[in-house]
C-alpha cells in the first residue's frame, strides 16, 4: 500500500455474500480485511474440520485441496475488485480463466487461518489478471497466478 492509496472499510461474511453468487459449501471466504484502493486485500478462512472436503480428503489426514486455496484466492480477488472498484456484480458471474505459476509449499489444515494476499496485477474490463499468496501464521504456503473475467451468465 502506498501512502495515498486509500483504505476501504473490511468486508464482512454479509457484504461478501451481497457480491459474490458463490455460497456454502462453495463461498472459500469468511471476510475480507486490510482492503486497499488500489494496493490489494486479504481475505481469511478460517478453515475447520466441518468443511465438506475434508470428509474425503484425507479423513486420516485432513488436508485442505490446492486447488481450493486458489479457489478461495479467486473468491478474494473477485470480491475485492467488485468492492474497491464499485463493480455491479448483480446477474453477473466470474469465470476462471487460466491459473499460471501454482506453487504449494506445506498442507494447510483443520485449525488454520488462511489468509489470502491478492493484489490486481493487470485490468482490462471484463478480464483482470491477479497474484495471490496463501498464508497460515505469515508463513506462504500457496502461491499462484491467475485470470478471470466478468460476464453474464448463459
Amino acid at each position: 500500500m502506498t501512502d495515498t492509496d486509500e483504505r476501504l472499510p473490511d468486508l464482512d461474511l454479509k457484504g461478501i455474500k451481497d457480491i459474490l453468487p458463490h455460497r456454502y459449501p462453495f463461498l472459500m471466504i469468511d471476510k475480507i480485511v486490510d482492503i486497499t484502493k488500489t494496493g490489494g486485500a486479504v481475505g481469511v478462512k478460517m478453515v475447520t474440520i466441518n468443511e465438506q472436503f475434508f470428509q474425503g480428503h484425507f479423513p486420516e489426514m485432513p488436508v485442505m485441496p490446492g486447488v481450493l486455496i486458489i479457489e478461495a484466492m479467486a473468491q478474494a480477488a473477485a470480491a475485492y475488485t467488485a468492492y474497491a472498484d464499485n463493480i455491479d456484480t448483480e446477474g453477473k458471474v466470474v469465470l476462471f480463466m487460466g491459473v499460471d505459476k501454482a506453487k504449494f509449499r506445506r498442507p494447510v489444515v483443520p485449525g488454520d487461518k488462511l489468509e489470502l494476499h491478492v493484489h490486481t496485477e493487470t485490468r482490462r474490463p471484463p478480464v483482470w489478471k491477479y497474484k495471490g499468496v496463501a498464508k497460515v501464521d505469515g508463513a506462504v504456503v500457496a502461491e499462484a497466478e491467475f485470470k478471470a473475467m466478468l460476464t453474464e451468465p448463459k
